[in-house]
């Protein structure tokens, strides 16, 4: 990443660390979800490998968004997916596993590797490898607890993400209990979902963590 884009990053972490992931959006629905996740407030964009035609669905999301959005590839399975990245221009690079090749592909290309991990061992590794994030992956089956036993072993530079069975009901629960951040899939999109009910929620969604931050602060 250059200067300019690792200060976005760092703005992004700091104040709305939420990752809306659309899997299974085919180009066609890219336009419209896109503006009504960006109308929300939404800043962190990812479109995973396995949804139809990813790679041109990447391409028209980053095409849309203003210059304050980071868009960029889910399950990231492959180093040399990292270098198609790099060509669009679309930094973010989020795995569902740890794996060193792909975090030292992201790294060479200048990406931002969020990187999935359950267990200490994988986490660690993930850190070392020069993950940007972490993403506890499956977060809701885990739960809260789990993530305060594996928090203390963490580096508390790097900011973890719950991702998987996280929606607005949950939100609270891992906000007290120290999470960073959060990633949310199904609960915002699923195919054939339209762009109104996608903006619907992703405000919700938005507000709740306006509202948990507010508390934190107060």
């Amino acid at each position: 990443m250059n200067d300019a884009q690792e200060r976005l990053l760092d703005e992004i972490l700091a104040t709305r660390p939420l990752v809306a992931i659309l899997r299974g959006i085919t180009p066609d629905e890219v336009a419209p979800v896109v503006d009504a996740l960006v109308a929300a407030g939404f800043r962190l964009i990812e479109i995973p490998l396995n949804s139809p035609e990813p790679w041109t669905s990447i391409e028209r999301a980053a095409a849309r968004c203003p210059a304050g959005v980071l868009v960029g590839a889910g399950t990231v399975l492959e180093p040399a997916d990292a270098a198609r990245l790099a060509e669009r221009r679309t930094p973010l690079l989020v795995t569902p596993n740890t794996d060193p090749e792909v975090i030292a592909a992201g790294r060479a290309h200048d990406l931002v590797p969020l990187i999935g991990c359950m267990t200490p061992s994988e986490a660690l590794a993930a850190a070392r490898a020069g993950a940007r994030g972490l993403k506890l992956f499956p977060a809701a089956r885990l739960g809260t607890g789990y993530f305060r036993d594996i928090r203390a072993i963490l580096p508390p530079r790097i900011p973890v993400l719950a991702v998987g069975g996280i929606e607005r009901a949950n939100m609270a629960e891992w906000h007290a209990a120290g999470i960073d951040g959060f990633g949310f899939g199904g609960n915002l999109y699923r195919p054939g979902r339209s762009a109104d009910e996608v903006g619907r929620v992703a405000r919700q969604l938005v507000a709740e963590w306006d509202r948990l931050q507010g508390e934190g602060g107060a």
